[in-house]
């Protein structure tokens, strides 16, 4: 029996944006030299997740989609599971997120920006409107709070308040610096609104960090035992 992978990004028309994906789905093509692997897109960009799908499927007994996604919401609850419910041997992973792998990205992204132990940090999550979005980010946050020396709070870039500007007012005090935790997979609209905030630490994207690729094989491997059961 053979399998394809699928990994499913967002989408974006920032450029570095897109070189991100394609280097996670590269690391995570030479880690499986016998698995096909293949990038899709729910927004912006082609080829497009049924597309995608529609094409291994004719090619291979089963297809799992791996969401390089941050957390759950609209696309993992309806792109996903849409094109899922079309196929009866295609299966798709959780989001990347929230995972402890993901907390120490977060960490080492605030150093290399110069945040020290002990400054306030907001984690800037992009925001969902369904309720498990907000629960992912409530479990990133506790597990951001177990690395850093320093209070911890969030902030949503959509959907959700307090918004991140709002979150760092909130956390500024006379004596600290405050930095902003980009929890975000690399450059694109979101990451740039987060440069706009005044007088921050702003942490680069999580980008193409090989703890991306290796949390892409985990949820590979877990999605792919029941498919591969059958």
């Amino acid at each position: 029996m053979t399998t394809a992978l699928v990994v499913c990004a967002h989408g974006t028309d920032n450029p570095a944006g897109q070189d991100v994906v394609r280097s996670i789905t590269e690391q995570v093509r030479r880690r499986l030299p016998s698995i096909t692997v293949r990038d899709a897109y729910v927004d912006v960009q082609i080829p497009a997740l049924p597309d995608v799908v529609n094409e291994l499927v004719a090619q291979h007994d089963s297809v799992v989609i791996v969401p390089l996604l941050l957390s759950s919401g609209f696309h993992t609850e309806v792109d996903v599971a849409d094109v899922v419910a079309a196929h009866a041997h295609v299966v798709a992973a959780p989001a990347l997120g929230p995972h402890e792998l993901l907390g120490d990205v977060l960490v080492d992204r605030l150093h290399e920006a110069g945040a020290e132990a002990g400054d306030p940090v907001v984690l800037a999550v992009a925001g969902s409107s369904r309720p498990s979005g907000a629960a992912d980010a409530e479990v990133m946050l506790d597990l951001l709070r177990r690395r850093w020396g320093g209070p911890v709070s969030l902030g949503y870039l959509a959907a959700r308040e307090p918004s991140v500007s709002d979150a760092v007012t909130a956390a500024r005090t006379d004596r600290q610096q405050v930095a902003v935790a980009s929890y975000l997979i690399g450059p694109g609209f979101f990451h740039d609104r987060l440069q706009r905030v005044v007088d921050v630490l702003v942490s680069e994207p999580l980008g193409d960090d090989a703890r991306l690729a290796e949390l892409v094989l985990l949820r590979f491997a877990e999605a792919s035992q029941p498919v591969d059961a059958r």
